[in-house]
């Protein structure tokens, strides 16, 4: 059996030439020549019948360590640059290829403009501080010193940059990597993954963000459904994956509830289930994982928007909602995952993301670029954030977010 990378699927070649190698090591590399015909044995529909063979790479099968029986998650993080070899963690890699092609053909089809955002920048977008500060080598007296001569850190998200570019481009969106300097040790928390964010201008309802979102994920889980990496991580994990997500990929569109519908319903299953949380749900508190896999998973049985937050809760950036307690945004919360997205309208009024920028304790010469935006021909707008490994996770039904990763020592 060879594969070329490109699929899930391998291909079984015959050697009818006796003087053709019958036997060959596994993960050497050759190069073949024969015709592609109807195999008559099961198992395949093609075969190759080979007239030519020649080895460009041999591997020593006393030592190679990607053997053909299954491996474990731990065995593979100890080969992690052969990792990619593994049936598994390849099929991880075409699927997000997959996944990126229909996030960029969404885009495509609804004029989003693909724009490069920077890696390195002086702004933290979430106000939370979780951020890596970039520093040069130390001098001789054993200093690091900041290498920009102030502070700058790697991104935490583009949704700053993306919201300067939407005023003049109108839809912009970017893939691109962030780190953030959280001490979460979760299965779904990594200090660097991929963001996967949109901004677009002249956008009223959060509603408006909602829908765009969910297009979105349903094209690239209709692409998933059709392809033959999904199969096999199915097939290797969670046999019914498959059954969960062809519901969710259809024309229906997906529950919504607000944040204060969602905690009265957290709040009934608590009293009716005492112990069932171990946080207790409570409005101005955070809905912890434990409740949105609950959500999600037990009560919709499916995705689900909650929408409008108290702004308590939330970053600075959002629009505040007319009753003065809530802002207008929403967590897109997924069976076996929790968050998937977040993402809001944007504060478009000047004098009231001052105000949210000094409640936060925040600058105001450090953010005074991000009030330009408003001064100047300002829109409403708004965008989202998707994280991409939690978006693989969902997909494939694999639950460690690292195991998305292309790790190498």
């Amino acid at each position: 059996m060879i594969s070329d990378g490109t699929c899930a699927q391998n291909l079984q070649v015959v050697f009818p030439d006796p003087s053709l190698p019958r036997k060959l090591s596994n993960g050497a590399s050759v190069r073949l020549t024969g015709k592609l015909t109807e195999s008559p044995g099961k198992g395949q529909d093609k075969e190759l019948v080979a007239t030519s063979l020649e080895v460009l790479g041999d591997c020593d099968p006393e030592t190679y360590p990607i053997q053909k029986q299954a491996l474990t998650t731990e065995y593979l993080r100890e080969h992690a640059h052969l990792r990619p070899r593994a049936a598994g963690p390849a099929a991880v890699l075409r699927l997000r290829d997959t996944a990126m092609r229909a996030t960029q053909g969404f885009f495509e089809r609804h004029d989003f403009c693909y724009t490069h955002t920077p890696i390195t920048t002086t702004n933290d977008a979430e106000g939370a501080g979780e951020t890596f500060r970039i520093a040069s080598m130390a001098d001789d007296q054993g200093v690091a010193r900041d290498f920009f001569g102030l502070p700058a850190f790697l991104t935490v998200s583009s949704q700053l940059h993306l919201e300067a570019a939407a005023n003049a481009l109108a839809r912009v969106w970017t893939l691109s990597p962030c780190f953030r300097a959280e001490r979460s040790q979760t299965n779904r928390h990594l200090a660097e993954f991929w963001m996967l964010e949109a901004e677009w201008a002249f956008t009223h309802t959060v509603h408006d963000i909602c829908d765009g979102v969910e297009d979105m994920i349903k094209d690239v889980l209709r692409a998933a459904l059709a392809s033959s990496d999904s199969a096999l991580l199915w097939q290797e994990g969670d046999t019914s994956r498959r059954s969960q997500l062809e519901p969710v990929a259809g024309e229906e569109r997906w529950a919504r509830m607000t944040y204060t519908e969602a905690i009265d319903v957290l709040a009934a299953h608590a009293a009716a289930n005492p112990g069932c949380f171990k946080f207790a749900p409570e409005w101005g508190r955070q809905i912890q994982s434990e409740h949105e896999h609950w959500l999600a998973g037990e009560h919709i049985r499916g995705p689900v928007f909650v929408t409008d937050y108290p702004a308590s809760l939330k970053p600075f950036y959002m629009r505040a909602n007319e009753d003065g307690k809530t802002v207008a945004c929403f967590d897109l919360l997924v069976p076996g995952v929790g968050e998937l997205v977040g993402g809001s309208l944007r504060e478009e009024r000047a004098d009231l993301l001052e105000s949210a920028l000094r409640k936060h304790g925040l600058d105001l010469e450090t953010y005074g670029w991000y009030l330009d935006l408003r001064k100047y021909g300002g829109a409403p707008h708004g965008g989202f954030g998707l994280g991409f490994e939690r978006l693989i996770s969902w997909i494939s039904g694999i639950e460690n977010a690292a195991r998305i990763l292309l790790e190498y020592p």
